[in-house]
C-alpha cells in the first residue's frame, strides 16, 4: 500500500453530497458548509473562488478545484457579485437573509440552480466527514488547489450525477473518489507543490519500500532493525535516510500512523479499546490508551466524546 492510498482511506466517499448546478451569470454562492474537503469541477462557464483569507482563483471548463475546509468562501461569476445564496452545514441553502431556497432552486435529480438552460454548469462534491487518517492528508494540502482534468472523469461525473438508478449513490461515490485521487496526484507531482515527505518518499529506493511495509501492516512488531532487514539495508542507513526524506524517524512515523488508524477505528460502532489496540499493534488496551494520551493529549474515551 503506497502512502497516498493509505492516507486516502480517511476521506473515502460514503454517501457524499453531490450536486449539479446550472446557473446564469451574474451569480454568487456563499459557502459556509464547513465540509472538511470539497471538489468543484467546471463543465462549462467559469467561476472565481474567493476565500475569506487568501488569494482568489478562477477556474474554467475542465478545471477541478479541491478546497480544504472548514473555512468560508464565495464562488461567483463575475467576481465581486454579491452573494445570492448561502450554503450552510448540512448543505442547507438559503438567501442571505435566511429564506429557504431548496424547493425554489430545485431543477431535478441532484440538480439545482437559477436556470435549467444556464450557460454555467458546475459539479460540486463534498466530503462531510474526515477521519484522523484523512486529517494527515488534509494538513498537507493548501486551502485550495486547481488542476486540469485531462481525462474523462469530469464528463463522466456530469453524465452520472443526474441519473436515478439502482446503486447510483455507490457509483457517484467512487467517481468522486477517482476525481479526488486524480486531482491530488496531479498537484502533488508538481515541483512547486512542495509535496510532503511521505509522498516524495515513495520514489526513494530505501524509504519507499519501508513506508509501504508500515502502511500495509501497522500491527507488526516493527523495529528499525526488522524494517531495515526487510528492505535490505543497514539499520543506520534506513534510520538516517527515513529521517531525511520523511522528516521524522521511522518509529515516530509508525506511532503517528498507528494512532491515526486507532482514532478512526475507535469511532466505529461496537469497537472496543482492546480490539482496536490489537489491530494497530499495541499489546492491549492500557498500552494503546497510554500512547494515545501521551501523543494526542486526550484519552481514547475523550476522543470518542469529542467526535
Amino acid at each position: 500500500m503506497d502512502a497516498l492510498t493509505a492516507l486516502l482511506d480517511g476521506p473515502r466517499a460514503r454517501g457524499a453530497f453531490l450536486l449539479r448546478s446550472v446557473l446564469t451569470p451574474p451569480w454568487s454562492l456563499r459557502i459556509r458548509d464547513e465540509a472538511p474537503l470539497a471538489l468543484v469541477a467546471m463543465v462549462r462557464g467559469e467561476a472565481t473562488y474567493v476565500p475569506d483569507h487568501g488569494a482568489a482563483r478562477t477556474i474554467g471548463p475542465g478545471d477541478v478545484m479541491v478546497v480544504r475546509g472548514p473555512g468560508h468562501y464565495t464562488v461567483a461569476d463575475p467576481p465581486g457579485t454579491p452573494p445570492q445564496v448561502v450554503i450552510h452545514p448540512g448543505q442547507r441553502c438559503t438567501t442571505p437573509d435566511g429564506r429557504d431556497l431548496a424547493a425554489e432552486m430545485h431543477l431535478g435529480v441532484r440538480t439545482w440552480g437559477t436556470d435549467p438552460d444556464g450557460p454555467t454548469l458546475v459539479l460540486t462534491g463534498a466530503y462531510e466527514l474526515a477521519g484522523e487518517v484523512g486529517r494527515r492528508l488534509l494538513t498537507a494540502l493548501p486551502d485550495a488547489l486547481v488542476v486540469r482534468e485531462e481525462g474523462p472523469l469530469v464528463g463522466l461525473l456530469a453524465q452520472e450525477i443526474a441519473k436515478d438508478r439502482a446503486g447510483q449513490e455507490a457509483v457517484l461515490d467512487r467517481l468522486l473518489d477517482l476525481m479526488l485521487i486524480s486531482a491530488l496526484r496531479g498537484w502533488l507531482d508538481r515541483p512547486e507543490a512542495g509535496a510532503p515527505g511521505w509522498y516524495r518518499a515513495q520514489a526513494d529506493p530505501v524509504v519507499g519500500p519501508a513506508l509501504a511495509l508500515l502502511h500495509h501492516n501497522p500491527a507488526h512488531p516493527w523495529t528499525v532493525a526488522t524494517l531495515a532487514a526487510k528492505v535490505g539495508v543497514s539499520r543506520a542507513l534506513l534510520a538516517r535516510r527515513f529521517a531525511e526524506v520523511v522528516g521524522e524517524p521511522p518509529m515516530a512515523y509508525l506511532t503517528g500512523w498507528r494512532l491515526a488508524l486507532a482514532a478512526d477505528l475507535l469511532l466505529e460502532p461496537g469497537a472496543t479499546l482492546g480490539a482496536v489496540a490489537r489491530r494497530v499493534g499495541y499489546g492491549g488496551a492500557f498500552a494503546l490508551s497510554a500512547a494515545f494520551k501521551r501523543v494526542r493529549g486526550v484519552s481514547p474515551q475523550q476522543h470518542r466524546g469529542q467526535s
